[in-house]
């Protein structure tokens, strides 16, 4: 099983740490099988905050996704559907235990030049 870090706004990264946001959505996934997330809070925060476990990898429609996740989303209907515009396939990272680093972490302590567009492998 695979880790990635995955480039998250810090809104979403704070409803992640505090346990409302419980998938984490994208319009496209890796093609190895996820097992770990490291989440990295973007601008402004800029560093890696947490590991979190996956649980699964849910593949729909958006409406059908949107069905299956609305109770543990973090978002809106609205922003949910804004994101898959135009998508016929979106996809939910199920996430499960979580672990806050008590220092975030830079990019550079993972061997990363710079944040990801979306998601990167990270070697073990």
């Amino acid at each position: 099983m695979s880790t990635i870090l995955l480039s998250i706004k810090p809104e979403y990264v704070s409803r992640i740490l505090e346990g409302s946001k419980k998938f984490e959505f994208r319009r496209s996934v890796a093609k190895r099988k996820v097992g770990r997330i490291l989440i990295y809070s973007t601008t402004p925060v800029k560093k890696v905050v947490a590991l979190v476990e996956v649980k699964g990898v849910l593949q729909d429609s958006p409406q059908r996704l949107w069905q299956q996740t609305h109770a543990g989303a973090g978002i809106s209907r609205a922003k949910f559907m804004d994101y898959f515009a135009g998508r016929t396939v979106a996809y939910a990272f199920q996430l499960g235990t979580l672990r806050r680093f008590k220092e975030p972490r830079t990019l550079a302590e993972y061997g990363i030049a710079s944040a990801p567009q979306s998601f990167t492998y990270i070697e073990e």
